[in-house]
């Protein structure tokens, strides 16, 4: 008899063994300071929904004295020697190095991903990026094409996202330090314990007191630093929506402006692909951190020959997710990182289902009781013109389309209001490239997905923003 084996893994779970103080304040000019107006909020674990630490709410009098800290190391730092730069982030890479460990379960805890991700993707690319850029420091002649005499901008605010917080502080921080900006950092609400412990690290690595600033606060917190007249360099990861108001807010002013922000990617598999390496790389695309990623694929067209086959294979794929834990090392889809996110993919899973759309949810793993979970989902059936199928979800939620034609496939790709990035599956190389230069996306993996590099530009077009991060490009948006 033929029976398909069950294997049961025991759990493996990552010690915990991490120190995580009971309040934390703010870093400004080189040291940790309580806010001026005393007001915290608590960050939580969205895997228990247990309080992890307080947090300083900063506070218009504690922004002015973040870049005004950050003005006066401007000064200094950017007349510091490219090579007395790179020494310090050289230093800065190679210490994140040696506590990746405690940086990776600390990220984990406080967004709720899996272990596994943090430790095997998000802090070896944080030590990258600065390895990367600290190379970069005694060239930058050579960055930007025709600028032969390249000056740094000035103070530099930054305000990353909750879904990779300390990737997003490195990809911001590296490239501006490496030109001789002075930054002042805002992390967002959920996930600011790991922007707080590479504070920590810069302190240990002696960084000259007002070259990073980190202020931690909800909303209003970035509106005030991205609004503050100190400010000559805004750069924002994040919805849509807020980028909309930030370029509201910066036009007409002298500020410099660089803004990452959503997308409705998608991933395009046409019959001639290999098949099982093309569903690995949906499950890449969009399940990887609970599809918390700008660049997310969640729009799978595929062709319509292989539709039948490529959806029951898929089913069997995401049925084999685990679904816990997000400290246990078997772990592949972790916790939400918030109540709210979690409302809002479920609302626009009901959504899918009123408009007709048919669902699919991974069962293979127990749910926990407590903190924020949803299974890996993905609809068929979905129209083009399906809010799941045009809305940015943010969450493990796919929509699954057809088409016949390659023209087909690249006029449905193209038609959405984002353009971060994209996804194409065939053993065709002429058609590789054909399709990649007639889509409408920043970055397009080819026959496979969500791969990162240093030195590669990230950004996109449209309502994903402008301006690119990363590489020789990124370089120059710090740079006069």
């Amino acid at each position: 008899m033929n029976k398909e084996a069950t294997w049961e893994y025991a759990p493996a779970p990552e010690t915990t063994s991490v120190s995580i103080d009971d309040r934390y304040g703010l870093f400004i000019d080189g040291k940790f300071v309580a806010s001026r107006g005393r007001t915290r909020f608590d960050t939580i674990n969205p895997s228990n929904e247990k309080t992890i630490s307080s947090l300083a709410e900063a506070g218009k009098a504690d922004v002015d004295a973040a870049v005004a800290a950050a003005r006066t190391a401007f000064r200094k730092w950017s007349r510091t020697s490219p090579l007395t730069r790179a020494k310090y982030l050289y230093r800065i890479a190679r210490r994140i190095q040696e506590r990746a460990r405690e940086l990776a379960i600390l990220e984990t805890i406080d967004g709720g991903k899996p272990i596994k991700e943090s430790r095997d993707v998000d802090i070896p690319l944080v030590a990258q990026h600065f390895f990367h850029h600290a190379g970069w420091c005694d060239k930058l002649r050579w960055a930007v094409p025709g600028n032969t005499d390249p000056r740094p901008i000035g103070v530099c605010a930054q305000v990353i996202p909750w879904n990779f917080p300390l990737l997003m502080a490195a990809w911001k921080l590296a490239p501006a330090l490496a030109c001789g900006n002075t930054v002042v950092l805002k992390p967002a609400e959920t996930t600011s314990l790991t922007a707080l412990r590479l504070a920590e690290i810069l302190e240990e690595c002696e960084l000259p007191q007002g070259v990073v600033n980190i202020v931690t606060g909800a909303g209003e917190t970035g509106r005030r630093l991205v609004e503050h007249k100190g400010v000559d360099k805004v750069a924002f990861t994040g919805s849509t929506e807020v980028g909309k108001r930030i370029a509201l807010a910066c036009a007409g002013t002298r500020k410099r402006v660089t803004l990452e922000l959503g997308g409705k990617s998608p991933n395009i598999i046409f019959a001639d692909a290999a098949i099982d390496q093309a569903i690995e790389g949906v499950v890449a695309g969009i399940w990887f951190n609970q599809g918390h990623v700008c660049c997310a694929g969640s729009r799978l067209f595929v062709e319509e020959s292989i539709h039948d086959t490529f959806v029951r294979r898929l089913e069997h794929r995401m049925s084999k997710l685990r679904v816990g834990d997000p400290l246990d090392k078997n772990t592949d889809v972790g916790a939400i990182n918030s109540r709210e996110q979690l409302d809002r993919i479920n609302h626009y899973m009901q959504c899918g289902v009123e408009e007709g759309a048919t669902i699919n949810q991974s069962n293979g793993s127990k749910m926990p009781s407590s903190g924020f979970w949803c299974r890996p989902t993905f609809f068929t059936g979905v129209q083009p013109t399906a809010r799941i199928a045009r809305e940015e979800i943010f969450g493990p939620v796919l929509s699954v389309m057809t088409f016949r034609t390659p023209e087909e496939a690249i006029e449905r790709a193209n038609d959405s209001p984002y353009g971060l990035s994209a996804g194409v599956w065939t053993d065709k190389g002429s058609k590789v490239f054909d399709i990649a230069a007639r889509l409408k996306a920043g970055i397009v993996w080819c026959n496979t997905y969500n791969k990162f590099d240093a030195s590669s530009p990230f950004g996109g077009f449209k309502e994903s923003g402008w301006g690119r991060e990363g590489g020789r490009h990124g370089l120059a948006a710090y740079l006069t």
